[in-house]
This record gives structure tokens, C-alpha cells and sequence, in this order.
């Protein structure tokens, strides 16, 4: 446990942190599945409508993974590693 006013303060703090973090990556997870899904229920049946249902969720994955790594949750290349393999996911559908 800590022994100074400021210690403490500190460690609180850290505790704050960690439970932002912990809420960014979590989200940027969840975004990403919920991406994934997508892209396999169009692979399965390609239509237009379902198409834009896999660009809306790769929006969401892309603007919530660029907010984390604004915000310092996430490192700058990890960020672009998850963006890479969003996009990667999807390209064998377009050719």
C-alpha cells in the first residue's frame, strides 16, 4: 500500500487508467468480432446490402482503434496492425 499522500494519488490514478484502457480495448475487440462475423455471413452470401453492413462495422472498428491509439491505449503501430488485418480479412472478397 503506499505511504504518501502522493503515492496514493498515484495509485488511483493508475487505477482510473487501467479501467479506461481496459474499456477501449475491450470495445476495440468486440468491434473487431462483431466485424469478422460480418465479413463470413457476406462471404457466405454476397449482396449489396450486406456489403454495406461490413463497411458500416469496419467504420466503427477503424474510428474506435484510431481513438484508442489518440488516447495513448494503444501503441500507433499496434493500431495499424488491427487495421491491417481488418482490411485483410476482407480483400479476397473484392476481387
Amino acid at each position: 500500500m503506499a505511504n504518501t499522500k502522493s503515492a496514493l494519488k498515484r495509485a488511483e490514478i493508475a487505477e482510473r487508467n487501467r479501467l479506461r484502457n481496459k474499456a477501449y480495448k475491450s470495445a476495440v475487440k468486440t468491434l473487431m468480432k462483431k466485424y469478422f462475423s460480418a465479413v463470413e455471413v457476406y462471404k457466405a452470401n454476397p449482396t449489396p446490402e450486406l456489403k454495406q453492413a461490413v463497411d458500416a462495422r469496419m467504420s466503427e472498428a477503424y474510428s474506435k482503434i484510431d481513438k484508442a491509439v489518440k488516447r495513448g491505449v494503444l501503441h500507433p503501430n499496434n493500431g495499424s496492425r488491427k487495421k491491417s488485418t481488418l482490411a485483410h480479412r476482407l480483400k479476397p472478397l473484392n476481387v
